[in-house]
């Protein structure tokens, strides 16, 4: 990494003293005033303003206090654009952040991975110029959690849309890495001191909900305020789809509290998203469970299955009959559920799939690939001159189990079963990912899939069964 490329401070002797050991001592006595606290959990994420640290640096010393006994590897910054407007997401990715107290270099391998993720992820160079928004958090986390590597996002567009696709590609490059999700935002502004409490209550309590959905309707319609609003939705979907299950606000002031000045100020939050850690038990029960799923399939299997799926739509299609295949593996002889989904240009143009497994697993997918493309009652048979037009997704189902209590969903790897009666109904693990959903809005879709009404899951009579797919 050259010199030349890192980003220099902007806000260095502005937004935060300019000299290393005043910086440091400054933050140093902000964290220090703030009383530790028993974890709540496994970190996955937190919230921080971005005033200058006079007025923003006690409400943000609550969320870095929980980094002095923890290391992640890598911080993910999601910052609003103040004053460069773009489509989508920028990256820096040509080095590292300077500030006085030395050089934050980049996660290289991980921006990569994100720019090859999704287009709308690239180096905006005016996003990343002037802005104050992702730089002011940086002090903080080199003070208490010295050698991390860092992960510069400004986001241009904070529509949900937006927050939507970024968390999905965020949790999905993340993965299992030791990587902090940071979400950098101020609440209202240049309201008086009540009216500013009002309106930053209900950011409060649906932050406090864990209601990424709710807390970006209210700001879209004007009932609270956040300039990084975008930044802690995007957070809050993220932490969800990396496990969190619980939120946690860790302190709110306003500038009024700091200036005495209450005719118009701006609102601070610190808060903290959790994920619940399991016990012992749970670990093994979790463990056994995993083992019940089978074995994985290898890259020559799945390559396999996708070229009889579309060898059998395409020999129906044109009046031959499918030559005796012959699976390159004994797992694909053995008897599985599946699903085959057939959509054209992104959109959905067909899904049939057997939960239990009645065949083996190469012939469930011959099965299942031609009812997707002819016998799927929502759609018209499939035509010839929509074969060059059409993606297959295969879903290879684990055996169903039973759950005991629904906080065994885990929402991005488990698809639900829900049966109560006669009525009976199925989503895979990808689409509450796709829809950005909850554990409790998951079960309702799949109730409604069902035909039951939306709160059958709380009944004792309906059966709840997960299971994971192995999506291709």
């Amino acid at each position: 990494m050259s010199v030349e490329r890192v980003r220099e401070s902007v806000i260095a002797g502005s937004w935060y003293p300019g000299s290393p050991q005043a910086l440091e001592n400054a933050i140093r006595e902000y964290i220090d005033q703030v009383p530790s606290k028993a974890p709540n959990g496994a970190l996955v994420a937190l919230v921080s303003p971005h005033a200058g640290y006079v007025y923003s640096g006690p409400v943000a010393a609550h969320a870095y206090k929980l980094l002095e006994k923890r290391h992640f590897d890598t911080v993910v910054i999601l910052a609003p654009s103040h004053r460069a407007r773009f489509e989508g997401v920028s990256v820096y990715d040509q080095g590292g952040y300077r500030t006085p107290l030395g050089i934050v270099p980049l996660d290289e391998k991980l921006v990569e991975e994100l720019e090859a993720k999704d287009p709308r992820i690239r180096y905006v160079p005016q996003a990343h110029s002037r802005e104050h928004s992702l730089e002011i958090q940086l002090p903080f986390l080199q003070v208490t959690m010295p050698g991390f590597k860092l992960v510069p996002l400004v986001m241009g567009d904070q529509g949900w849309s937006t927050c939507q696709w970024l968390s999905k590609a965020l949790a999905e490059a993340i993965g299992d890495r030791s990587v902090l999700v940071l979400a950098s935002s101020d609440l209202s502004h240049f309201h008086s001191y009540e009216e500013a409490r009002a309106l930053d209550r209900k950011v409060i309590d649906e932050v406090e909900a864990f209601d990424p959905e709710g807390l970006h309707g209210k700001l879209s319609s004007g009932k609270c305020e956040a300039c990084g609003g975008g930044p802690v939705v995007t957070a809050l979907l993220t932490a969800r789809l990396l496990g969190a299950d619980k939120s946690e606000v860790l302190r709110y002031a306003n500038s009024g509290d700091v200036t005495g000045d209450r005719s118009r100020v701006v609102g601070y939050m610190a808060a903290a998203l959790w994920k619940r850690e399991s016990t012992e038990s749970e670990k093994r029960e979790a463990s056994a469970a995993e083992a019940s799923e089978g074995p994985e399939l290898s890259a020559e299997d799945k390559a396999f299955l996708h070229d009889v799926a579309g060898r059998a739509i395409e020999n129906l299609l044109r009046g031959r009959s499918l030559s005796e295949i012959e699976p390159p593996s004994p797992l694909l002889k053995e008897p599985r559920g599946a699903f085959v989904t057939l959509r054209k240009q992104g959109r959905l143009r067909g899904c049939i799939g057997h939960i239990l497994p009645r065949y083996p697993l190469a012939e469930t997918i011959v099965r299942m690939a031609r009812a997707a493309a002819f016998e799927d009652p929502r759609f018209p048979p499939l035509k010839e001159d929509e074969l060059g037009e059409l993606d297959v997704e295969i879903s290879v189902l684990s055996p169903l189990r039973t759950v005991s209590d629904v906080k065994e969903i885990q929402v991005g790897r488990h698809g639900l079963y829900i049966r109560k009666g006669g009525y009976a109904g199925l989503l895979l693990p990808q689409v509450a990912t796709e829809q950005g959903w909850d554990r409790k809005t998951f079960l309702e879709h799949t109730c409604l899939k069902a035909g039951l009404p939306k709160e059958a899951w709380k009944d004792g009579e309906t059966k709840i069964q997960v299971f994971s797919a192995d999506v291709f």
